[in-house]
């Protein structure tokens, strides 16, 4: 007689086949709780328990709860998301610790909590919630599983909770900072207002006020009995446009003394930097990726109207690197003129053996984790849609006098790529 254990197993391997009759049959198994003591009980019981492990052993494999959660929504769909984030508010719930502060708050970010009553009832109460049947639901539950058990391993960016370095962990960018509540003021007024000068007069503010932070920070933390180290970020690059969204991290990446790599395969852009410059790289990123599609679709709007050519695709992934280019330098500009006056206020003698020491650690950090980065080359496959894009961020310029203009790249490399 079959154990929940075993036909969770079974399940599973199915599952991972390719022959889908014998997938519905497991599964339809698992649904009665075919020749098990309490049956379907059992059945959710030993499913749930076995996920909660799986997630709990991608931890010090180099996930984080939103990277999961990220990849679970993309391959699966909205629920699967929703059932990790579940997953890994169980786990927590359960974790002995230590645990770093920068790992509550990303769980908080997801809203990860344990609102169900009895774990051994939690997918049929799922289910409920999610407004769906029991074979939808345990359908959903062993295709997670299979996910999450088939995760290969990522770069540990920050130690996970349960290692004897994670309390010590510094959180990566302070969410309580009145100076970042400020930032994400300005970018929101970014994101909403029609005017493209007034986004980039925005987005470049709050680029400033984010480089004085950080040059703050690298000063007292030049002092501090304990040195502050470089950590990492993962931003989604999912479809449409994964590389031009890739190019757009690496532009802000750059401009706050960051690095990034993509790793094409999992959707995402790995950025390493000292805290303070990774708060700034993903809210500004967040915030540009907004207006970089709102602005595309305007674009796309104003071609139609004038009878232009009808190749969207082609179109909008050579707007959105162009955009991602002009946007870059005007990012890279703010950083430069914050940097110069910190540097009049401080001191350059004092400040610039600060700035090279940290950018060696963070290039140090990326020669560790990623040693086998190769390029990609970028190709303009729509002139119009390049010149649109160019244009639609010199509107948006700093300075509204300059127009400065870029011919089309015989090529250009738009972010590293992981070889993993």
């Amino acid at each position: 007689m079959p154990d929940a254990d075993e036909l969770v197993a079974d399940a599973l391997a199915a599952a991972r086949g390719t022959d889908v009759r014998a997938a519905e049959r497991q599964l339809d198994r698992l649904v009665v709780g075919a020749g098990v003591a309490d049956g379907p009980a059992a059945v959710d019981a030993a499913l749930a328990a076995r996920l909660v492990r799986g997630v709990g052993r991608l931890w010090p494999r180099g996930w984080q709860p939103a990277d999961l959660a990220r990849i679970a929504a993309r391959r699966l769909g909205p629920p699967a998301g929703r059932l990790v984030v579940d997953l890994a508010a169980v786990e927590r719930r359960d974790l002995p610790g230590p645990v770093p502060g920068w790992w509550d708050d990303q769980l908080a970010g997801l809203d990860a909590v344990v609102w169900w009553d009895d774990d051994r009832r939690y997918l049929t109460s799922w289910a409920a919630r999610e407004g769906t049947d029991r074979i939808s639901a345990l359908r959903d539950a062993v295709d997670v599983l299979a996910l999450v058990e088939g995760l290969p391993p990522i770069a540990v960016l920050r130690p996970p909770p349960g290692t004897a370095s994670a309390a010590a962990a510094v959180p990566a960018g302070g969410s309580g900072s009145r100076m970042l509540d400020r930032v994400r003021a300005l970018l929101a007024k970014a994101e909403s207002t029609t005017f493209p000068a007034e986004a980039e007069a925005l987005t470049g503010k709050a680029q400033e006020l984010m480089t004085r932070h950080s040059l703050d920070v690298a000063l007292v933390a030049a002092t501090a009995e304990r040195a502050d180290v470089p950590g990492g970020v993962r931003l989604g690059t999912e479809p449409p446009y994964p590389g031009a969204k890739a190019l757009l991290v690496q532009e802000v990446a750059a401009a706050n003394r960051c690095e990034s790599v993509w790793s094409d395969d999992l959707e995402f852009a790995t950025v390493l930097g000292f805290p303070a410059d990774l708060a700034a790289a993903e809210l500004i990123y967040t915030s540009l990726l907004v207006q970089a599609t709102a602005a595309m679709l305007r674009g796309r709007t104003e071609r139609r109207s004038t009878g232009g050519s009808r190749r969207t695709k082609a179109y909008d992934e050579s707007f959105l690197n162009a955009f991602a280019l002009r946007i870059g330098e005007r990012l890279r500009s703010a950083t430069d003129e914050a940097s110069r006056e910190a540097a009049r206020e401080q001191g350059a003698e004092r400040l610039l053996p600060v700035l090279a020491s940290r950018t060696e650690a963070v290039r140090e950090r990326l020669d560790d984790l990623f040693p086998g980065v190769t390029s990609k080359r970028l190709t303009v496959a729509d002139e119009e849609g390049w010149s649109s894009g160019t244009s639609a961020a010199d509107r948006a310029s700093l300075d509204p006098a300059r127009r400065p203009s870029r011919p089309l790249p015989a090529g250009h490399r738009p972010a590293r790529r992981s070889d993993r």
